[in-house]
């Protein structure tokens, strides 16, 4: 239902809710459970986006888990949201408990390998691309950069 709205319109409506999620993470110090995907292609490239709202960074695929969902459904769902791909050899590599705006959350990451090309779909994602590990783009948000010193620290 969501693809009949405009992107201009779509794009608006993510950075409100951006904003919105932040206040209310504030207000009342609760913030669900999220997961992110390190996924990589066959020759050991990572998966980076970038969002068409909140700070200009790249970051990895993920999101919050829904009520009743395990955070590795989670991961598989949000991967084929935000970009259109399926995973393989999922594994999940730790959790990282942090904070989002005042809010503790709990990260579950996630590492497996795609074998699909990612698509961004223009209205929250507006770039999806595979690096090679010692040529990341900048700017990598500091969750970025804390989830791949997880990954590399238990990568197999």
């Amino acid at each position: 239902m969501l693809h009949l709205i405009p992107v201009p319109a779509h794009r608006f409506a993510l950075r409100i809710a951006y904003r919105i999620r932040a206040i209310v993470r504030q207000r009342t110090g609760v913030s669900r459970d999220g997961v992110s995907v390190i996924a990589r292609d066959f020759d050991g490239q990572i998966l980076l986006v970038r969002h068409s709202y909140g700070p200009d960074f790249w970051y990895f695929v993920g999101g919050g888990i829904d009520r009743g969902e395990t955070p590795e459904d989670a991961a598989r769902r949000e991967l084929r949201e935000e970009v259109g791909c399926e995973i393989s050899a999922l594994k999940q590599i730790g959790t990282i408990d942090e904070t989002l705006s005042g809010a503790a959350h709990t990260a579950h990451i996630f590492s497996g390998v795609v074998n699909d090309v990612p698509k961004a779909d223009g209205r929250e994602i507006l770039e999806a691309r595979f690096f090679p590990t010692h040529s990341l783009p900048e700017p990598l948000s500091p969750r970025t950069r804390a989830r791949l010193e997880l990954w590399r620290q238990r990568a197999d």
